[in-house]
């Protein structure tokens, strides 16, 4: 990464124990790009197009590499998933916004009942946003944010996740060949260049990843007041009404957990199911899970797990139910041995699940699936309620009125009746989190909106009406009067 070192600073004024930022190696690449952005102005709708255009021949162009660099990182990552993850939500995340930008960049007025003749809003780029994005799925969680700075007008550096190293590099490849630096760059490297990547003194922050590094992450904008976005996760939730078939809500459960193994940030994390009904619910889990993966070892449908640190982590959740009295069933039909150095979790089933389980505290991030025994679905609100705010929150039932009620009820990220995941595929909807899972939202005009600065602005003409003289000294001595008149009017009465 070559960065010029003819580059004026355009900071704010250097703060007391700010050595560290002044020695940042990355520090200069964003001065780089601030400066590309004062010197040339706000881009035009057509310029915001054409980089994202630009951006989707990119992908086209690297997709196979891209596939192929992200399954190397996996150990094996199923080529469907990926296509359909990393390179088409991609390739439809900019088909749709490039076809929007013209109607968002518009500036927008209030009611004329505001009474304030000439007000509107505008959006107006940030400047220089940085977007740190999650290994779960590489490419797109760092080009998705980038979608929404672009058509907002800013400029972008992106961090590739450390986990994922060969698709980083194919990344900062194919950006360094379709971009320059001062529109799109890519730093990458380990942890410390994550860290050193988050002090920077952006304009807006994104980061997509886990609720502890989100919470360092916030630390270190706070010292630029850098405004960020969290895209977290946490333990999402899945409600099963008590009359529900059971088979069907597994039949869409199951997807959510086999799915890139899992290892999804609005994966259904664990299922509140009414007691009674566990054994039915193994049995036709059992039956699914056969159906659909009848071997494990060479299938290529089926997503390892990241490395070998997530495998034993997500191994050790399931022992440590287990030793604590769980009763664990993994679906291995062909009665496979898996070799060592594949890492691949069978579908996991766990009931009799206690709340001391770090199966029940921590986010699973894998194939595994606890079943939580409740008496009612009432009881399964409270149980939710009185919990870290997830990202997503699932409820599988045929009354629409009771799915209407617990949508309404349950403060989440996003939420979704009688299906996984689907509502965070929506360009037309915000996808965000909220608490422990997240702050900020983004996707399509939101993503829009959340890189952009709302600016006020009032522009009159000199010989309009003003309401200065009424607010110019001297009041005189009416003018308490009739401001306690006022008040008495906008008082509601009773």
């Amino acid at each position: 990464m070559s960065v010029s070192e003819n580059v004026v600073s355009i900071r704010p004024p250097k703060l007391e124990g700010d050595d560290e930022l002044q020695s940042n190696p990355y520090l200069p690449l964003l001065d780089k790009q601030r400066n590309a952005f004062i010197e040339h102005g706000f881009p035009t709708a057509e310029e915001r197009v054409a980089h994202l255009d630009t951006l989707a021949r990119a992908v086209s162009a690297y997709a196979d590499r891209l596939t192929e660099a992200v399954s190397a990182d996996f150990g094996h990552r199923s080529e469907v998933e990926t296509l359909a993850t990393d390179v088409l939500a991609v390739l439809g995340e900019i088909k749709f916004t490039r076809g929007k930008i013209k109607k968002w960049m518009k500036a927008k007025k209030p009611p004329f009942a505001s009474g304030l003749p000439g007000i509107k809003l505008v959006y107006q780029p940030k400047g220089v946003v940085g977007v740190m994005g999650a290994w779960n799925y590489p490419t797109m969680l760092v080009l998705s944010p980038a979608i929404g700075a672009i058509a907002a007008g800013n400029r972008v550096m992106l961090k590739p996740p450390d986990v994922t190293p060969r698709t980083a590099e194919v990344i900062a490849e194919m950006v360094a060949e379709y971009f320059s630096e001062e529109v799109m760059s890519v730093v990458t490297g380990g942890v410390e260049s994550s860290i050193q990547f988050s002090e920077l003194p952006f304009d807006h922050l994104i980061y997509t990843g886990n609720t502890e590094i989100g919470r360092r992450v916030m630390m270190a904008a706070a010292k630029n007041l850098t405004p960020v976005t969290l895209e977290m996760g946490g333990k999402s939730p899945t409600i099963v009404a008590d009359n529900f078939p059971v088979r069907t809500a597994i039949d869409r459960i199951m997807m959510g957990k086999s799915f890139n193994a899992g290892q999804t940030c609005v994966a259904p994390d664990y299922v509140l199911l009414k007691k009674g009904r566990e054994e039915e619910f193994v049995r036709e889990f059992e039956d699914a899970a056969q159906k659909r993966f009848p071997t494990l070892a060479d299938n290529e449908d089926i997503t390892w797990i990241v490395n070998d640190r997530h495998f034993a982590r997500v191994n050790a959740l399931i022992e440590d139910a287990r030793e604590k009295g769980a009763k664990v069933l993994q679906v291995n039909p062909a009665k496979e041995v898996i070799p060592d150095g594949k890492r691949i979790i069978p579908l996991t089933v766990i009931t009799d699940v206690t709340d001391d389980m770090r199966i029940m505290q921590e986010e699973i991030f894998g194939p595994v699936l606890p079943i939580k025994s409740v008496t009612s679905t009432d009881e399964a609100l409270e149980y939710v309620k009185r919990r870290a705010r997830p990202l997503a929150l699932y409820y599988f039932d045929d009354d629409k009125s009771r799915a209407e009620k617990v949508m309404d009820e349950c403060i989440a990220g996003g939420a979704c009746a009688n299906d996984v995941m689907l509502h965070g595929a929506n360009m037309h909807m915000p996808f965000g989190g909220t608490g422990d899972s997240g702050v900020g939202a983004y996707h399509g005009f939101y993503g829009f909106a959340e890189f952009s600065h709302k600016k006020s602005v009032m522009v009159k003409s000199a010989d309009a009406f003003s309401p200065t003289p009424f607010l110019s000294k001297p009041y005189g001595q009416s003018a308490p009067k009739w401001m306690r008149r006022i008040i008495k009017f906008l008082t509601p009465k009773g």
